[in-house]
C-alpha cells in the first residue's frame, strides 16, 4: 500500500454528499478490518512501541495501512491520530483495540467534512451527509461489539459507578494508588484525625499536573506516570477512570516519546 496521502488526495475528490459517504464508508470498512478480522494480528504486530508515531490510515478501496504521518504541511486530508502504537503495551490488547477504533471514528469524522467544506456542502448537505454517517455503527461499536439496548446498559451501569465513586473516593481504581491522589480513608474520618485531613489536602493542593501546570484539586481523576513519577490530569493525558484501571504500567507522552526514540 502507498502512503497517506492515498486515494483521497489530488486523484480522487469526492464532490457529492453520496460520493463522500461512499468515501466514508470505504475507509470505515478498511479500518475495521484491520481492528476486528484476521488482519487485527497484523495490525497489532505492525504498531510497534519501538517506532516513531504511527497512524492508522483507511482508504476509499476498503484496505488498512500503519504508516508514519504525512511530511507536507499541512497534509493534503486532515491526519489520523498519532501514536497510537506508544499505547499498545500499557493496556490490553481490547482496550487498546477499542481506543484506536475511537480516534479512528473522529479521523473518519474530520475527512468526510473536509471534503464538505472544500466543495461547500450548505446546511442541509451537512445534515444529510451526517445522517447517511450516523446510520452506520460507529468502529468502537463494532470493536466493542455493543448493540443500541447493550449500549444502554452499559451506560447506565457506567452512570451508577460514577456515582459511587464519586461519593466513596475520587480515585480511578482503589487497588492501585498510582492512579489518583488518594483521599483520606473514611475510617480515619471517623476517628477524627482530621488535622491529618488538613494536611493532606494542602500536599494535594502543591502537586501540579505535568502536562498543564495546574495544581491538584480534590475533585478531578489524576495518573501517576511509572517512569517519571509526574502526576497528570486525566483529561490533559486523556486517561479516564476506566481505562487506568486497565493499564498495568502508565506511561506518560513524554516518557513514551523518549522510549520510542532512544
Amino acid at each position: 500500500m502507498d502512503g497517506g496521502g492515498d486515494g483521497g488526495g489530488a486523484a480522487y475528490n469526492p464532490r457529492t454528499v453520496e460520493e463522500v459517504f461512499r468515501d466514508f464508508k470505504g475507509r470505515r470498512n478498511g479500518m475495521i478490518k484491520a481492528l476486528t478480522t484476521a488482519d487485527v494480528q497484523e495490525f497489532y504486530r505492525l504498531c510497534d512501541p519501538e517506532k516513531e508515531n504511527l497512524c492508522l490510515y483507511g482508504h476509499p478501496n476498503e484496505h488498512w495501512e500503519v504508516n508514519l504521518p504525512a511530511e507536507e504541511v499541512p497534509p493534503e486530508l486532515p491526519e489520523p491520530v498519532l501514536g497510537i502504537n506508544f499505547a499498545r503495551d500499557g493496556m490490553m490488547e481490547k482496550d487498546w483495540l477499542s481506543l484506536v477504533a475511537v480516534h479512528s471514528d473522529a479521523w473518519l469524522l474530520a475527512v468526510a467534512f473536509f471534503f464538505g467544506a472544500r466543495f461547500g456542502f450548505d446546511k442541509a448537505d451537512r445534515k444529510r451527509l451526517f445522517n447517511m454517517m450516523n446510520d452506520l455503527p460507529s468502529i468502537f461499536e463494532v470493536v466493542a461489539g455493543t448493540a443500541k439496548k447493550a449500549s444502554k446498559e452499559k451506560s447506565s451501569v457506567s452512570n451508577n459507578s460514577s456515582n459511587r465513586s464519586k461519593s466513596n473516593s475520587k480515585r480511578g481504581s482503589e487497588p492501585k494508588p498510582k492512579y489518583s491522589k488518594p483521599e483520606p480513608k473514611d475510617e480515619e474520618e471517623e476517628e477524627g484525625v482530621e488535622e491529618e485531613d488538613e494536611d493532606d489536602d494542602d500536599e494535594q493542593g502543591e502537586t501540579q499536573c505535568g502536562a498543564c501546570g495546574e495544581s491538584y484539586a480534590a475533585d478531578e481523576f489524576w495518573i501517576c506516570c511509572d517512569l517519571c513519577e509526574n502526576w497528570f490530569h486525566g483529561k490533559c493525558v486523556k486517561i479516564t477512570p476506566a481505562r487506568a484501571e486497565h493499564i498495568k504500567q502508565y506511561k506518560c507522552p513524554s516518557c513514551s516519546n523518549k522510549r520510542a526514540r532512544s
